[in-house]
Parts: structure tokens; sequence; C-alpha cells
């Protein structure tokens, strides 16, 4: 039986899993396979590494900082999120708030991370092979929302943010041998993505990463025919969905604490459906 975990992400809203993910944590639950998707790639960085609290750190103390994003960065450095500062500065052997590399990679999970090709247009699944102690450039890459961040450079290739190319790599779970599947959102189950400002921002990029840009513009879609398959999976018993019922007034650059907090809770309080899953699938 292998069993298999997804966090698809979504900037701030994404300590709604981290929640969910310490709930694991704190049962002692392990999954074979783990893919992350955006934010989501980070915390499943973190749980991997089975350190507990570290990505609730991170979402209501780091973000404050104006070297974790600010307007500042987005003049100066091309970015409003500073990616060598979070997964770098932050995140690294000597940082304030180290990645536990040697258990992350000694943990069996298949970890996987989803990026976007911004020069082609394809979607790229990074996997451990692809991490070195302090080089976490994956993560990343898989995180640059476009606009917002400048495409993340790995071997010269510039990298997009993971939902452009599988939102809700649902199917590629399944491609990985899981026989069951754990989808953590961070909008609520019934959420319908429409294209509004993913044209906008397409138009933004366009010149420079014209297929980037269309996948961008296909990214709804993308999202609610992945969405409809988890859905029908999990009438068949092989995933559960565990999705916040609202998401606190939290969105993609949230600053409010107290609506992190709660959303954190949520998270938590959600996660605690997660050993049924395990014991009636066993």
């Amino acid at each position: 039986m292998k069993i298999g975990v997804i966090d698809v992400g979504g900037g701030l809203r994404g300590i709604y899993a981290a929640g969910v993910l310490d709930a694991c944590l704190e049962e002692g639950i392990t999954f074979d396979v783990g893919i992350g998707v955006s934010a989501g790639s980070a915390n499943i960085a973190s749980f991997a590494a089975r350190q507990k609290g570290r990505n609730y750190r991170f979402y209501t103390e780091y973000m404050a900082r104006k070297e974790y994003m600010s307007l500042s960065n987005f003049i100066f450095k091309k970015s409003y999120v500073d990616m060598d500062y979070v997964y770098g500065t932050l995140s690294s052997s000597d940082g304030e708030d180290p990645l536990d590399y040697d258990t992350l990679m000694h943990n069996p999970i298949n970890f996987i991370t989803v990026a976007l090709n911004a020069a082609t247009g394809k979607t790229t699944y990074f996997d451990k092979s692809h991490l070195a102690q302090n080089n976490y450039d994956i993560l990343k890459a898989s995180s640059s929302i476009p606009f917002v961040c400048s495409p993340y450079f790995i071997d010269q290739v510039p990298y997009y943010d993971g939902a452009l190319g599988d939102p809700v790599p649902i199917e590629k779970a399944f491609s990985l041998g899981c026989d069951h599947v754990v989808l953590i959102l961070t909008k609520p189950k019934d959420f319908r993505r429409t294209i509004g400002k993913d044209q906008l921002i397409a138009s933004f990029i366009r010149k420079k990463y014209p297929l980037a840009a269309e996948e961008l513009i296909k990214r709804a879609d993308k999202y609610n025919h992945e969405m409809e398959l988890a859905k029908k999976y999990e009438k068949q018993g092989k995933v559960l969905i565990i999705a916040p019922d609202d998401t606190c007034g939290v969105d993609t650059l949230t600053r409010d604490i107290n609506a992190l907090k709660k959303l954190y809770e949520k998270g938590i309080h959600d996660g605690a459906q997660i050993p049924q899953f395990f014991e009636n699938i066993m």
C-alpha cells in the first residue's frame, strides 16, 4: 500500500496546509510520496524533515520582514518575495531556521517539487536528486509567482510557479504508484478558479515568456479539471480531500497575523481526519 500527500500551495494560505501537516507529525503519520506545488513544496520539505512548527514560523514571523517580501524587494530585486532570503539566508545550515537536510534526505518519502519551465511552458517535476545541502533552488523555482516574482533560474533555465503547469497533481501521484492520496487544498473544496487576473498577469510576462503566459491562461481550466478528477477518486475511496471551509480572509500575500493563526488552527483541526482515512484503507 503506497500513500501519497499533495500540497497545492497558495502563497500565505499555505499556513492551512502547514497546520494539516503539523497534525500529521504530531500523530506520527508518514507518507510514501509527497508532492509540493509552489509554497506547498516548502511545506512538504519541512514535513519530510520532521520539523513540526517550522512552516508556522515562516508564515507568522519571518514573512513580516521586509527582507522576506516587500515593495523594496520588488523595486530593487524584481521579486516581491526574495526567494534567496527565504530558502537561503533563513533556511541554510547556518541560517536562523535551517531546514534539517539530513533528516529530509534520509526520510524514505519520494519528495517531488513541481515547477514550470518558463521558456518551454513544460511542467518539471524535481525530486530529491535536485537537492543539496544549502541548495534549495527547486523550492525557489516552484514558488516563483509570475510578475510578483521574477522566474528563478536553475542551470540557466528560468522557472515559474508549479501551479501554472500542474496545479492539482493528482494524476502525477497515481502515476508514481500511489494507491491512495491525501490532497490538501488551501481554498474551499468547491471553489472553482476563473481566469480573472491570470489574463492580466499573462500580459505582463508574454513578451519575454510567451509559452509560460499561455500556461497561466490555462491554469483555471487545469485546476477545475483536476479537481473534478480528485472528487471522482474521492467517491471511489482513493482520495481524501482536506480543505478549509473558509480562508479566514487570508489571500496569497495576506499579512494579517490573527487571520493566519486562525487558518493554521483550521488546518490542525482538519488534519484529524487523516488517521481515520488511514484506518479505513489499511
